[in-house]
């Protein structure tokens, strides 16, 4: 074994414009994850315990989109997902659609571990949280200020927007107001940044888990789910890796993202970094994405074919690194 790891991610395609005092925020945040990710190891917390710990963290911080700042729906509501797997035995629970379950990815959690099932959605998994006790809170918690103003831009452009961080002023200077090449199914979006964010960990013992949590996509359609809940597309643990997703989610999912690294690694006999490499460049056609990988040998890796990602990784050999761009 070659120690523990841990990865974070804050979303794949940062806006080359965002202001230097967000990229520090931001910075800060997956630091404030890693550090409480490394004391939870250093305690000898199991990979699958961590994973949820430090998605708790970021979905309680309002400045990615999960949890407590979530994207807003075209109906100005909130509609949550997460996910959560452990490698050993490849046990595995998600859920989608939730307006009130304050940490998702611990619903997601009590789905592994206290139902017969995978994965549940809407009102289903409120019902199942009310009765696992989880904290409940008004759908009004999740709300930002700043979100209801994204919100209200995409509408008037008739769009998904991808990175509603973008502040209302100097918009003339960013993505969210230019024309973008980029598509969705073949529908036109205006800016390529959705800030899902993810944990991957492979522990003292050689056990990986991984977790993801999202709001989705600013404006989008009530109903929709993204690759976030779902097993093999946005994350993905096994005995020899765990993997993290974020972008656009519908490639993603065209591609099981996730799920092809542990393929590669298992079929092909690629090293973690070679698989993850692999994956980014054949996988994806030309849909735009990040991901965040551990191996059981204690490695770290990440790969994104967008302007950035927002991610953080550190091993108990010391090595230590928090970064945006490439």
């Amino acid at each position: 074994m070659g120690g523990w790891a841990i990865a974070v991610h804050g979303g794949a395609g940062v806006d080359p414009n965002l202001p230097q005092q967000r990229q520090e925020e931001a910075k800060q945040l997956l630091a404030r994850c890693l550090n409480l990710g490394i004391s939870a190891l250093r305690s000898n917390l199991s990979a699958i315990d961590v994973v949820e710990l430090v998605v708790r963290e970021l979905e309680t911080d309002p400045l990615f989109n999960s949890g407590r700042g979530s994207a807003l729906t075209a109906k100005g509501t909130v509609e949550m997902e997460a996910s959560i797997m452990d490698g050993h035995g490849r046990r595995c629970g998600a859920v989608s659609g939730l307006t009130t379950v304050k940490n998702p990815v611990s619903l997601a959690r009590l789905v592994m571990d206290k139902s017969p099932h995978s994965y549940l959605a809407f009102s289903g998994a409120e019902e199942f949280a009310r009765q696992q006790g989880v904290e409940l809170v008004d759908n009004e918690y999740f709300i930002t200020e700043e979100n209801v103003g994204m919100l209200k831009l995409a509408k008037e452009a008739n769009a998904i927007v991808f990175d509603y961080r973008i502040p209302a002023v100097g918009l003339e200077t960013c993505g969210a107001v230019a024309e973008s090449p980029i598509q969705m199914n073949g529908l036109p979006i205006s800016v390529y940044a959705p800030e899902t964010v993810g944990c991957v960990v492979v522990d003292s013992q050689g056990r990986c888990a991984a977790a993801t949590s999202t709001g989705g996509l600013m404006n989008k359609m009530s109903g929709r789910i993204g690759d976030s809940p779902m097993i093999g597309a946005g994350t993905y643990a096994c005995n020899l890796c765990g993997v993290s997703c974020t972008g656009e989610g519908e490639a993603i999912i065209r591609g099981t993202l996730a799920r092809e690294v542990a393929a590669v690694m298992e079929y092909k006999g690629l090293g973690l970094q070679e698989a993850v490499d692999y994956v980014i460049k054949e996988r994806l056609n030309e849909g735009k994405a990040g991901l965040i990988a551990v191996s059981n040998k204690g490695e770290v890796a990440c790969g994104f074919n967008t302007t950035g990602m927002f991610r953080g990784s550190t091993t108990e050999d010391g090595f230590m690194e928090v970064g945006i761009w490439e």
